[in-house]
This record gives C-alpha cells, structure tokens and sequence, in this order.
C-alpha cells in the first residue's frame, strides 16, 4: 500500500480521521482497477493505445464531433488529434463525413468496425471485472457498491 509518511503505521482507522491515507488506499485500488481495465482492453482483436481507445469513446458519447471538438475534450492539440484520427481511419475505425450544412467542417464517425470494437474491449472488460469479485462475499460487494455510488454522489456534487 501506497504510504507517503513511511510511518509503517497500518493500524485501521475510519477515513473522517485522516481522509489522505485514505485517499491513498482508494488511490491503490484505483491503480489495480487501471491495471485490469488497461490488460484487458488489449485482448481485443485489434490493439488499441489507451489514447485511441479513449478517443473512439468520446466520439461514440458525442457523434458527429468535429476534429476541434474531439481535441477539446481530450484536451489535445489539433495536429495531434488530427493525427490520432489519421490513424483511427487508417485502421477503418472511424471515417471522416462532410457536414450536411456547413462545407467546411467535417464531422468524424465511428464505423460499424469501430463500434464492434468497443464492444469488444467492454465485454474483455466486463469478464476481467467479474473475475474479481466473484471473489468477494455478498457483504463486500454491497458495501463496494454502495461506496462507489456514494463516491459518485459526491463527485457530481463537487464539479456540478
């Protein structure tokens, strides 16, 4: 477990009595979860760098994004982006389309192939996920979601 005072000192105490050490606990669990997330989006048939996979995400919540839109919420710069999308394309996960209306931007969407894809890495996903907490009893599955909605409540509350 990650302890930044290196105090040694694993006695349990509530989180109200010392919220970063228990940041840091939740932090741990969080780099284990990235960890199975990240394995198990490679056994999709095609690889994907997690950059990638993120962009295919956000066009598939927003469609009809345009290039500028895409590297506004991955908070990249355009060439980059541009570049990512060159090679999304360039592997048929998504195409680039005209506008209806408006000739000179042009919208970027995911192909079937891009969409089957997402699916496939949320299924590898899903499975790696269920793995695991077959493992937990019905009393720490019930307090893991109840914390994680309340984790959830609270962070709506503290960016809305």
């Amino acid at each position: 477990m990650t302890r930044l005072s290196g105090s040694g000192d694993d006695q349990s105490r509530g989180p109200g009595e010392d919220p970063f050490s228990f940041a840091l606990e939740i932090a741990d669990a969080v780099d284990g979860l990235t960890d199975l997330w990240s394995s198990a989006s490679q056994q999709a048939s095609l690889r994907l760098s997690q950059h990638q996979l993120r962009a295919l995400q956000i066009l598939r919540s927003k469609p009809k994004l345009n290039l500028t839109g895409l590297a506004k919420s991955m908070d990249i710069a355009l060439p980059a982006a541009s570049r990512l999308c060159d090679r999304l394309a360039a592997a048929g996960l998504l195409e680039r389309v005209l506008h209806p209306h408006k000739r000179r931007e042009v919208q970027l969407h995911l192909t079937v192939y891009g969409r089957h894809l997402l699916g496939e890495v949320a299924s590898h996903r899903s499975r790696a996920l269920a793995e695991v907490v077959v493992a937990m009893d019905a009393t720490e599955l019930e307090a893991l979601r109840r914390g994680l909605l309340a984790f959830l409540a609270a962070q709506n509350r503290s960016t809305g």
